[in-house]
């Protein structure tokens, strides 16, 4: 006989996961993440006379055919985990909403409040939704803002990131950090990620984008380091002031009305019961005997 159940404890928060990471979405994934990696970062490692240097302006096209990687972890996801009407409905709930609060902060100071969504949808969803979420909704609100272009799968990626990485924070399957601790938390990865997030779009455009001829610019064959001291002044003179206003106003968000939002998504997981599965309670004799006595 179960005992009763206690008000105050209402069991495990985030039993069921809409999107589970299983092994092809993994390997997909892990490819797009490589590729992607590479792709940000070769021109570091060229020569100053290799064909790839004197190529770089056809890196923009390369980093167009990330596109159809990332449908490709899309799909090997949904394909892993059997993802139903209802995830799908709450995907695209999800995706619309950041998408339509990606217009509302950009253009001033970066103050993005679609990215206080992606942490904590992250967090409830867990780290496969969180990878597909974050990469739908960048690409939702580059349609809706007409910023389509060939930095969209880099910042579709770098999305992706942020969001999953919520959800491989401690504590996230129903036991652990909860309350204003989990909060603190999640504002504390929301403040460094934000500045990640930053990072990896800017070296995408400072590799890319070459002929400025500043004392911040690339510099293709220089040593590695020397490369990554213009790259952090480049950061220090362009983009600090954006990326501290997106990180500020995510920890903020997430500090004030960030409990409540969790509230939400958690509640509304547990209704959509994602994953349920059919249980039957009562000890074998005593179903022995029931069926007995109908015989």
């Amino acid at each position: 006989m179960k005992p009763p159940a206690d008000p105050t404890n209402p069991g495990p928060i985030n039993p069921t996961r809409p999107i589970r990471l299983g092994v092809r979405s993994i390997a997909a994934l892990s490819l797009v993440s490589l590729v992607g990696l590479i792709a940000v970062g070769w021109p570091l490692l060229a020569d100053s006379d290799s064909a790839v240097t004197t190529h770089a302006a056809d890196a923009p096209w390369f980093f167009a055919a990330l596109l159809p990687l990332l449908i490709a972890v899309v799909v090997a996801t949904i394909a892993d985990s059997g993802m139903d009407a209802k995830a799908v409905a709450m995907l695209g709930v999800l995706a619309a909403v950041g998408a339509a609060l990606r217009p509302l902060g950009a253009g001033t100071a970066g103050l993005e409040p679609m990215f206080f969504l992606m942490v904590l949808s992250g967090r409830v969803l867990g780290p496969g939704f969180g990878f597909v979420l974050g990469a739908v909704t960048m690409f939702a609100s580059a349609l809706l803002t007409g910023g389509v272009g060939p930095w969209m799968p880099v910042q579709m990626l770098a999305m992706g990131w942020f969001t999953m990485g919520a959800g491989l924070l401690p504590g996230a399957a129903g036991t652990g950090i909860r309350g204003r601790g989990e909060l603190l938390m999640l504002s504390a990865y929301g403040f460094v990620a934000a500045f990640a997030y930053g990072t990896v779009t800017n070296l995408y455009g400072w590799v890319t984008v070459g002929g400025l001829g500043t004392g911040v610019s690339f510099q293709p064959g220089d040593p590695v380091h020397e490369n990554l001291v213009r790259f952090l002044a480049y950061v220090l003179a362009t983009s600090l002031g954006w990326d501290l206003g997106r990180a500020s106003l995510t920890v903020v968000l997430t500090l004030t009305v960030g409990g409540t939002l969790l509230k939400a998504l958690r509640r509304a997981t547990r209704r959509a019961n994602f994953e349920a599965q059919v249980t039957f309670e009562g000890s074998k004799e005593a179903l022995r005997g029931e069926a007995a006595h109908r015989t």
